[in-house]
């Protein structure tokens, strides 16, 4: 085999270019980002002071052994970073790149794993357009590649495990939240503990997590609504409703949002993989089997740009997508190795259909509001615009797109585009999964004209 890219270098990349590079190849291995890590075990930069265990708390065992096999592969692969891959020719087999965001290039492949990761998912309400508001990822992200927290008295509001866990680390940097606000009641999450121990350790971990957080002394409330958040130019106060049905406003100068993940699968689209519509992550996935392979040949997906799994089924898939690779090319894989995957993966999908449903997308939230709220940072479409389009005959996604403009900015709907779903299908009286997605278009991030 001339040519196997892997695209992406977080837990699916690494553990993916590892079991290549054991069986004799020398993938191309392109990372977006100036070093690799991914998002969870993201690597700060040089000179960065705070330790692992500080840094990464439980996960800080899991960064170290990542780490260091990432820099054990670089030299025995051709390892590329600062490249971000902006277009797939699947007629040609080729990958347009850009690195350092200016050289232009292409790259050609026999074999493609693509491990592209996720993107935080929101649900818009009035004031997240202003200053001082992000993603729950986007606060992680501040906090270990810059050393800076969003703010010093953060609100954090979503569901999830991603909520406890930067509320944690938050307390730790020493900007200690003002509210942490789930709306997800308790008992919900209850209900789904016999499935949650298909992975005991995990779910004892976050058990643990939950009852620091409850011990902390930072508030931290369930089942409770976020209604707005206030302030004129600048971040000053979150108002929400608790299960009571009572109004509060809590003082705070900064807040992140963020209701579990959704696939960054745009290159999968491009690559030309067929979307399937989950119901249980509410997500639109590309079509792969359980080791990886799409209906495309040649080309694999891992990670949780093939479906929300977390950075311990990102490494899992990460190596048994590599492994099918190798097998589908008549080359040496482990076949222990490869049974051993197979189990674990089938396991942790156990798990996580338990965490899905634990942790829900809160679909109506985001169907329901109001038509002055921008559902579409970017091209600032507000919820009315999108209804509008629904009554103008808009009845799906790219329809309403062309009617509206949503999802035609910088993030190409990476974050507008489930709660744009949920609204036009709640105006066409229909299931989201009816509406469709909005199809991957290159560039699929801005890049520079020349």
């Amino acid at each position: 085999m001339k040519s196997v890219v892997v695209v992406g270098a977080g837990p699916a990349g690494i553990r993916a270019v590892e079991q290549l590079v054991r069986s004799g190849l020398r993938p191309i291995w392109i990372e977006e980002s100036p070093d690799g890590g991914g998002r969870i075990t993201q690597r700060p930069p040089a000179g960065f002071q705070r330790d692992a265990a500080s840094l990464y708390g439980a996960d800080s065992g899991r960064a170290k052994r990542l780490h260091a096999t990432l820099d054990a592969m670089k030299a025995r692969s051709d390892w590329r970073p600062d490249t971000l891959v902006w277009n797939i020719r699947p007629e040609t087999r080729t990958l347009q790149t850009l690195t350092g965001g200016n050289q232009q290039g292409e790259v050609s492949y026999d074999a493609l794993i693509l491990c592209t990761g996720a993107v935080d998912r929101v649900v818009p309400m009035p004031g997240w357009t202003m200053p001082g508001v992000t993603t729950l990822g986007g606060a992680q992200v501040a906090l270990k590649a810059q050393g800076v927290g969003i703010g010093m008295s953060p609100v954090l509001v979503g569901s999830g495990p991603l909520l406890i866990l930067t509320a944690l680390q938050y307390i730790k940097a020493g900007a200690k939240p003002a509210l942490v606000l789930d709306t997800t009641p308790f008992l919900q999450k209850a209900w789904e503990t016999s499935g949650l121990l298909w992975n005991t350790p995990t779910f004892l971990r976050g058990v643990l997590m939950d009852l620091r957080l409850r011990l902390s002394g930072v508030p931290y409330v369930e089942d409770a609504t976020p209604i707005a958040i206030e302030g004129d130019t600048a971040v000053t106060g979150l108002r929400w409703r608790d299960s009571g049905w009572k109004e509060h406003v809590t003082p705070c100068d900064a807040v992140a949002l963020g209701w579990g993940l959704k696939p960054e699968s745009q290159l999968a689209d491009l690559a030309g993989v067929p979307f399937d519509y989950d119901t249980k992550q509410q997500n639109w996935v590309p079509r792969r089997d359980s080791a990886g392979r799409t209906p495309v040949p040649g080309v694999f997906l891992a990670g949780d740009g093939a479906g929300i799994g977390g950075a311990e089924v990102a490494e899992l898939a990460g190596a048994r997508a590599a492994l099918a690779l190798l097998a589908d090319a008549h080359l040496p894989s482990d076949a222990a190795l490869t049974v051993h995957l197979d189990t674990r993966l089938r396991t942790e999908a156990r798990f996580r259909a338990a965490l899905d449903r634990a942790f829900p997308y809160p679909a109506k939230l985001a169907a329901k509001m109001a038509d002055s709220v921008s559902v579409c940072r970017c091209e600032v479409i507000s919820a009315g615009e999108l209804r509008a389009a629904a009554a103008a005959e808009a009845p799906e996604m790219n329809r309403a797109k062309a009617f509206s403009r949503v999802g035609m900015g910088r993030c190409q709907g990476r974050l507008c585009g489930p709660p744009a779903a949920e609204v036009l299908a709640d105006a066409l009286g229909v299931k989201v999964d009816a509406v469709g997605r909005l199809r991957g278009q290159p560039p699929v991030k801005p890049i520079p004209v020349q």
